[in-house]
């Protein structure tokens, strides 16, 4: 979060709060899996290798997915360069948009693999000042820099930047909680309300992009 300037802090939050409210109806629509975090996965599909096959199979096909997502959300946003974020933040939607219409077809899992690329793609969205892309789907890198820059600021060392750190953590547990209420009553809702979402924050970063050129 200390990479980035001040518009693309708040904005790096709204990409979390999308990542935490795509990942609620995803964990809700599979009955425990994840479209955005991937550590979780890679546990289920650990346990599922050593006893469940088929949970297995659903682990290793998302994660595959996913890494597909970054791929391609890395090099839309390499080829965008400056105007990398609206790029990448546009693929996320159109791909949000693609899910919602499988999951109005009833294709359930057509649609949360959707999810997942989309997800993947995310991760690519922000880059901080030194040029490096800041993941924002996943938050334990987040929450250790936390803690350690609060263990630095009570020994005196440091400041409050920890707020940074937090508000990303904040804006992601409060994006999977409004997903979560909005899937459970009513999942075409929340796949509509997951594109709007993306699609506004691809408006936002377009207008950041312009007000810096």
């Amino acid at each position: 979060m200390l990479r980035f300037d001040r518009p693309h802090q708040v904005l790096a939050i709204g990409v979390a709060g999308l990542a935490g409210f795509v990942d609620a109806i995803g964990f809700v629509e599979s009955a425990g899996f994840f479209v955005s975090f991937m550590t979780g996965n890679s546990t289920r599909l650990a346990v599922g290798l050593a006893g469940e096959q088929h949970a297995a199979l659903i682990a290793g096909t998302i994660i595959t997915v996913f890494v597909v997502g970054v791929v391609a959300g890395s090099l839309i946003g390499a080829r965008a360069g400056s105007r990398r974020t609206p790029a990448v933040l546009v693929s996320v939607t159109i791909l949000l948009g693609i899910a919602a219409i499988l999951r109005l077809e009833g294709t359930g899992w057509d649609a949360l693999l959707f999810l997942a690329l989309a997800m993947g793609a995310a991760n690519a969205a922000m880059a901080g000042r030194d040029g490096s892309v800041v993941g924002v789907t996943y938050m334990t890198g987040t929450l250790v820099q936390m803690g350690q820059k609060i263990a630095n600021a009570l020994r005196g060392e440091g400041d409050r930047r920890w707020l940074h750190h937090f508000g990303l953590w904040a804006g992601l547990v409060g994006g999977a909680l409004i997903g979560a209420r909005t899937v459970i009553w009513s999942p075409v809702l929340a796949y509509v309300f997951a594109v709007t979402l993306a699609a506004t924050l691809a408006f936002r970063a377009g207008w950041i992009a312009r007000q810096a050129a």
